[in-house]
């Protein structure tokens, strides 16, 4: 067999592994063979028979044995459907991600209940269990168990997963207490334009984290002599930024003030997490934390990460776009007030329920209806700001909201270099929108949406956008090599579907 042929082969086994909920551990004693055998047939680095290849797709109800690689996934979507019931939200991406990386500084288990299914979540799985961490899906696949090890194999790591999300990143903090000196894989992720781990690096640098790139690989050095001495000050209010200073300063044996912190929705869960792992965190939802550190951590913990708003958001845009009267479940409400209120300035027919809590115990959550609404353009812009102010990804959903509302809606997209960019893929559906620079978007509405065929953007948002508006619009649209879109939402074309979307996912054969 030619190389590549194994390699396609290996990603068939490893999805279909993955989609059963099994570790490699699990699908090796099925096999009766060793992990690092399956790790192997995984990467295709290992000639593979026609009857092993029948065995592992006996063990994990999969098709393999037919030998077709199934190559990336497409939708192809019937729009002008309208959409009906309720629909939950599922846990936040970027919480799961955070305390994924935060279980590095438990020695104990650590159970995170209703994890997302996710390719993000994948990719950081495999990378893992790569470097000796122990994981498992439990109670029928729901949720997660990982135990570490008591040393980490960094030269094992899997390197090709490692790349492709950027949450690689958040390593940092919690390697810098368990190695002296360590090498983790460039970031990757979405397509979304040069950004700098600069802010990163002059945060950790104050715990002793010296950090040198070169060839593909981050070079970490750890002088254990160095400590904060003063208030850490981020350099920019970002989400991983400010996840990183803490995962690092919980394990710093003393305390440690961190300004201009993020209070984002995924940063306050895993403040919340620290304080199960008996970390102090003062200031949680304001722009100044205290961390009160613990050197050693080794307890059993069970935590439930809180819902997503950004998908919160997604759904709430998809009734809109589709002109639909939906209930979406579950919405943790403080962190999409803002855009609830440019909605509703925007004229949004909605109305939700009284508030509840979250299964974190701390998150507020209530149940939002949206109805058919004539919407008028807003007269200010559409801009993001760190929270409290409008969500950074909720930005690109606005985009589908304007043109469907009358008038011109100005999108201004600073952040990120090339996002805007991708919004002006909705003419390619009927949409007007003018790019007026690579950070600016102005959206004439409303829409006759009309389909199409075309690739899917390489940016998560942009992309769940592109998907949103060929529901609305009238026929038979294709929304190729939907990888980006896997990465940040749990099997979404069959949630949509169960409210009334027509969705069919198929690969080539």
């Amino acid at each position: 067999m030619a190389d590549d042929y194994l390699v396609r082969i290996g990603r068939l086994i490893r999805d279909a592994r993955q989609h059963r909920g099994w570790t490699q551990a699990q699908l090796a004693e099925a096999l009766g063979t060793s992990q690092s055998a399956v790790n192997r047939i995984e990467r295709g680095n290992q000639n593979i028979s026609l009857e092993m290849i029948a065995r592992i797709g006996e063990a994990l109800d999969s098709e393999i044995v037919s030998l077709g690689y199934a190559g990336p996934m497409h939708l192809r979507v019937v729009g002008r459907r309208r959409l009906s019931g309720a629909i939950d939200v599922k846990t936040s991406k970027n919480a799961c991600v955070a305390l994924l990386c935060g279980a590095l500084l438990n020695q104990g288990r650590t159970v995170l209940r209703r994890v997302a299914r996710i390719e993000e979540v994948y990719r950081l799985l495999e990378v893992l269990n790569s470097i000796g961490v122990r994981t498992r899906w439990i109670n029928n696949g729901v949720d997660l168990e990982i135990v570490p090890p008591a040393e980490l194999d960094m030269g094992a790591i899997d390197a090709e997963a490692a790349v492709r999300t950027r949450s690689i990143i958040m390593f940092f903090g919690p390697l810098l207490h368990r190695m002296d000196a360590f090498k983790l894989p460039y970031a990757g992720g979405c397509d979304l334009g040069t950004r700098t781990i600069e802010p990163h690096m002059i945060a950790l640098r104050r715990f002793g984290l010296e950090i040198a790139a070169t060839e593909g690989q981050y070079h970490a050095q750890v002088d254990r002599a160095v400590r904060p001495d003063r208030p850490i000050v981020l350099t920019e209010r970002g989400d991983t930024v400010t996840e990183n200073a803490l995962l690092a300063a919980a394990r710093h044996d003393g305390v440690t003030v961190i300004r201009n912190a993020s209070s984002n929705y995924m940063v306050q869960d895993l403040c919340f997490f620290l304080e199960a792992l008996g970390v102090t965190v003062e200031g949680i939802g304001t722009t100044t934390l205290t961390v009160h550190g613990v050197p050693h951590i080794d307890v059993d913990v069970d935590y439930s990460p809180s819902e997503d708003p950004v998908e919160a958001m997604s759904l709430l845009a998809a009734a809109v776009v589709t002109e639909s009267e939906l209930t979406v479940r579950r919405v943790p409400i403080e962190f999409l007030e803002i855009e609830l209120a440019v909605l509703e300035e925007m004229g949004l027919d909605h109305d939700r329920t009284p508030e509840y809590v979250a299964d974190n115990g701390r998150t507020r959550l209530v149940d939002l209806t949206v109805r058919p609404s004539k919407l008028e353009a807003p007269i200010d812009k559409i801009h993001p700001m760190p929270f409290p102010g409008l969500n950074i990804d909720n930005v690109p959903f606005f985009a589908a909201i304007a043109a469907v509302a009358q008038g011109k809606t100005l999108i201004h997209d600073w952040v990120y270099d090339n996002r805007a960019i991708y919004l002006t893929d909705l003419n390619r559906l009927g949409g007007r929108l003018q790019l007026l620079d690579p950070h600016r978007v102005l959206v004439e509405g409303p829409t006759r949406w009309r389909a199409a065929e075309m690739m899917c953007p390489p940016a998560l948002r942009p992309a769940v956008v592109v998907l949103l508006a060929m529901m609305a619009a009238e026929g038979t649209s294709v929304l190729r090599n939907v990888y980006v879109i896997n990465r940040g939402y749990e099997d979404l074309a069959e949630r949509l579907n169960s409210v009334g979307a027509q969705i069919e996912i198929f690969r080539d054969i």
